[in-house]
């Protein structure tokens, strides 16, 4: 009876023995196992190692948000300049140029009026110290940093207004602008593929997404430069890719106050959307309204961007007030939306949630709806909204 007791007891103290060992075992394995992304934001850069004004931002914000990165990431911005002739930039220009090594964008992207222009009192002297200014706060930075530019021209930079002789009004900042970007040392350090006419209308690559840029600082293209646009987009080079993105200063679409009219978006929108659309373009990048909207019409992403500079504007029947914005896009290929936008406050740098913004704007030529809403998702009241201060086709032409 007592060999008995004994054994047992041997035997008991063995099992707890080997429980003990692998339950040490099993802690020491959970305490060495990495932390998940959702718990562990990995793309977010070491304070420490970032240049000191970046640090100074990032340390005055509360806990400044950095995305999961994609496959490619862009930093957009449009809007950067001030009143006419100015060669100072609101402090939001050089925030937003601080900032990149935070996010460490692939690429910036700037939709247009990067200087004050389109004023023909300007003289030579003075719209050449505007792009000299353009290059000490934006240019040369990125340059700097190895970050290339990919941008499109706006009415400020080199308006492509003609008089009724069919002259440009604005050739004298027109063959400035040109003489800019074409010095070498201006080199935006992107990828060319046909730079014919830049830095009005070219095509670049970067990364396995095709990139046009066309002028749209008016709202017309001229016949000649569409057949450009059509043989671009059709193009092996462009076909190929695995994102088509065209980059203009006007939208198709009014989306802000004051914006609202003729002139300030693209003429012949739905003919321009179904050549795009024909040709697999993604996201169609502007700039000019002064707002910021995250959209979609059909097939076609339209990013409106938000301003960097002087004035931002209210978007359309909206209460929200009007704010600068920068939008960080992140692109993944394996993903069905491609692409995901971040886009913070410049004053706050706190984020700007779709939900914040109206799920569709009424604009004078076309409804535009947030990216993450489709027309059938709207309700009865929001249809004949829009139906009553539209009509039938620019509302549901989807």
């Amino acid at each position: 009876m007592h060999w008995r007791r004994f054994s047992l007891l041997i035997i008991l103290g063995f099992a707890l023995t080997i429980f003990s060992f692998a339950c040490t075992n099993l802690n020491q394995e959970a305490i060495q196992t990495p932390q998940t992304p959702a718990t562990q934001n990995s793309d977010k850069p070491a304070i420490s190692s970032l240049p000191p004004q970046t640090q100074e931002i990032v340390k005055s914000t509360d806990d400044l948000f950095n995305p999961p990165r994609g496959d490619v990431r862009l930093a957009v911005i449009s809007d950067l300049n001030s009143a006419y002739g100015s060669t100072d930039y609101d402090p939001e220009v050089d925030k937003a140029i601080n900032l990149l090594p935070f996010w460490e964008p692939d690429m910036v992207v700037c939709s247009g009026d990067m200087v004050a222009g389109q004023k023909t009192s300007l003289t030579e002297v003075q719209v050449k110290a505007m792009w000299t200014a353009f290059d000490d706060h934006v240019a040369a930075p990125l340059r700097q940093a190895n970050i290339p530019f990919g941008f499109t021209i706006g009415n400020h930079d080199a308006s492509g207004a003609k008089g009724k002789e069919g002259n440009f009004k604005f050739q004298q900042e027109r063959d400035l602008a040109s003489e800019y970007w074409n010095d070498p040392e201006h080199d935006p350090g992107i990828e060319f593929i046909d730079k014919n006419e830049f830095p009005f209308f070219y095509t670049f690559k970067h990364k396995d997404i095709f990139f046009m840029a066309w002028d749209g600082s008016t709202h017309r293209i001229p016949a000649d430069k569409m057949a450009w646009v059509e043989k671009a987009l059709a193009s092996p080079e462009a076909q190929q890719a695995k994102m088509r993105i065209l980059i203009s200063h006007l939208p198709l679409y009014a989306v802000a106050e004051g914006r609202n009219k003729f002139g300030a978006v693209m003429a012949n929108p739905e003919e321009l959307r179904a050549m795009l659309e024909k040709y697999n373009v993604h996201t169609y990048i502007s700039g000019h309204q002064h707002a910021y909207y995250p959209g979609h019409r059909g097939k076609l992403q339209l990013l409106h961007t938000g301003i960097i500079g002087s004035g931002p504007r209210p978007l359309i029947d909206s209460e929200i007030p009007p704010f600068k914005a920068i939008t960080v896009v992140d692109i993944n290929f394996d993903s069905s939306e491609l692409t995901t936008y971040t886009t913070y406050d410049m004053k706050t740098l706190q984020l700007i949630e779709y939900k914040q913004l109206p799920r569709f704007l009424t604009g004078h030529n076309g409804i535009v709806l947030r990216r993450d809403v489709e027309y059938q998702d709207l309700n009865a009241d929001e249809k004949a909204i829009c139906v009553t201060k539209l009509d039938e086709k620019l509302c549901g032409n989807q």
